[in-house]
């Protein structure tokens, strides 16, 4: 029998439910779209519609909830524990948010100097560095801005603008390289660009993913997605 699990997504987001659809007939994933909580591509969604499709996967008896909107965590320090609360009281059930799921995989990988390529805004890149050091310890020793303006628009980006920024940004002292975005189509590459730059790739979702089972005590190993996945490390 396939185990559940939920995933808030931003209403703009048409990537999630691809990704999570395809990790294999025992994992299946229900997702919820949220309204957004101001006017640019990584403004956080809105409180109430958080607490209401968190209930509503309540009601379909999912295992866990994933927020997969890394971005959203970025904006207030207690981001993360407000909003967890907030799933939790609503669904009764177990939740996280997808930065939370990417700075736990990092750890457990051992990989705490890392460079990111993503398409966040500079001044979002420069949040997420303060965010991962501040709370996990990892230092963003590199980025680039992948320069999206649309949020829409992320779902139809080219997963090759990150490989050809990993190609400028990466350097020896690197050991992991990283794609925030829930809605930047990237797990498909995950394979091939670790077999290319000799080091993980943590993606948003597929740390999501990684997180969930955790969650979840499920201890299966997908392939093909990365080390993360494939090793399924300790959080």
């Amino acid at each position: 029998m396939p185990r559940h699990f939920g995933i808030l997504i931003p209403s703009t987001n048409t990537t999630c439910e691809l990704e999570f659809g395809r990790l294999g007939p025992d994992l299946q994933a229900h997702a919820a779209r949220l309204g957004k909580d101001g006017p640019t591509p990584f403004s956080p969604s809105l409180d109430a519609d958080v607490a209401y499709q968190s209930k509503m996967l309540g009601d379909a008896r999912v295992e866990v909830i994933a927020l997969a909107q890394t971005s959203a965590s970025l904006f207030a320090d207690d981001y993360d524990e407000v909003t967890v609360k907030r799933m939790t009281e609503a669904s009764g059930l177990p939740s996280l948010t997808s930065a939370q799921a990417v700075g736990r995989a990092l750890r457990g990988l051992g990989t705490l100097r890392i460079a990111m390529a993503t398409p966040y805004s500079e001044e979002v890149i420069a949040r997420a560095r303060q965010y991962y050091e501040t709370k996990y310890g990892i230092a963003v020793v590199a980025s680039e801005s992948l320069g999206a303006t649309n949020s829409y628009a992320i779902g139809k980006m080219d997963a090759g603008v990150a490989e050809a920024a990993f190609d400028r940004i990466d350097r020896p002292d690197v050991q992991a390289l990283v794609v925030p975005g829930g809605n930047f189509p990237t797990m498909d590459r995950i394979a091939a660009w670790e077999q290319k730059f000799g080091k993980p790739v943590v993606t948003t979702n597929q740390a999501t993913v990684w997180a969930v089972m955790r969650a979840m005590q499920i201890d299966q190993r997908l392939s093909g997605k990365g080390r993360l996945l494939e090793q399924t490390p300790q959080g």
